[in-house]
């Protein structure tokens, strides 16, 4: 049996004048995933999402979410959002704001229970304005579980979160994902992606370059990176080695990614004064790094 999609874009492109923000985007979020949207500065992720929110249209393409458009599932309650700024009145407590944004839907979760799934009970009769910024946006997801959506699209969600904030915040976010809620969300916090994504969708240009699991995606990168501390190390002798991409030194440490490790372990641990060598596999900054800039063969 097949079911409705959560989000299913197909073919979606949008330009800004001569700037080409999102081009031929297809994508199928099935319910209950939790999706990580990746990308650079510029690389479109911002763009999509309003277009899966009804606030952008698209050039060319088609976004539906569970089978209706953007505009018609809002408007039955199935998406809430979270976006990086704007949308609180800074006169109002935290409760207020809440309370206000309750009387806009027919059916809301009580005002207690969303402030206590948000972890801001206890700034529940603080002002706005006297809120931090990981604050405002803990408020700002208690206002998107309001109408118990079946969709939540988070940008950039916890910023201005500090460590135990975001791990809260997301502790959260997995708990209502095990009840079968969908989200989708963008990040700069790429340790963020990798703990509590079930896929993670990699944008660069405005175009998918990466689909898949966190393991999937960083398989995409191939090679590994050797580090060492060594002094006076020859790093155009380094890049000469076959495989080998980038070298950066930092002060002593040695920092080489390639293909062959064990040639580049053999050249500085005979030809150099290295210690301290260690040879590991790319992580998710690697493979993003490596899908999303053209950084080859360069020394920093």
């Amino acid at each position: 049996m097949t079911t409705t999609p959560a989000v299913h874009l197909e073919h979606l492109s949008k330009a800004f004048g001569k700037v080409q923000a999102v081009a031929d985007v297809s994508l199928r979020v099935e319910p209950g995933e939790v999706v990580a949207f990746l990308g650079p500065n510029g690389a479109g992720k911002t763009t999509t999402i309003d277009m899966m929110l009804g606030l952008a249209k698209p050039d060319t393409g088609t976004a539906r979410v569970f089978g209706r458009s953007p505009d018609e599932a809002i408007a039955d309650g199935r998406v809430s959002a979270v976006m990086q700024s704007g949308g609180l009145i800074r006169d109002l407590s935290v409760r207020e704001t809440i309370q206000l944004t309750a009387s806009l839907f027919p059916r809301t979760s009580p005002v207690d229970s969303v402030l206590e799934r948000a972890g801001i009970t206890g700034i529940a009769d603080r002002r706005v304005a006297k809120c931090s910024g990981g604050e405002q946006q803990r408020l700002r997801f208690a206002l998107a579980l309001l109408p118990e959506p079946d969709l939540i699209i988070l940008d950039e969600p916890t910023t201005g979160m500090d460590v135990e904030g975001r791990r809260d915040f997301w502790n959260a976010i997995r708990h209502d994902a095990r009840g079968g809620r969908t989200v989708m969300f963008a990040t700069h916090y790429l340790d963020e992606a990798d703990a509590y994504a079930d896929r993670i969708v990699l944008l660069r240009h405005g175009r998918i370059v990466a689909d898949g699991s966190a393991a999937e995606v960083k398989n995409l990168a191939s090679g590994r990176t050797v580090t060492a501390t060594a002094r006076g190390v020859d790093q155009t002798a380094l890049l000469h080695i076959p495989g080998v991409d980038h070298v950066e030194m930092r002060g002593e440490r040695v920092i080489v990614h390639g293909k062959d490790s064990d040639a580049v372990a053999r050249y500085l641990l005979t030809c150099t004064d290295a210690v301290d060598v260690e040879i590991v596999s790319k992580n998710l900054e690697d493979a993003f790094l490596a899908l999303t800039t053209d950084l080859v063969g360069s020394a920093t």
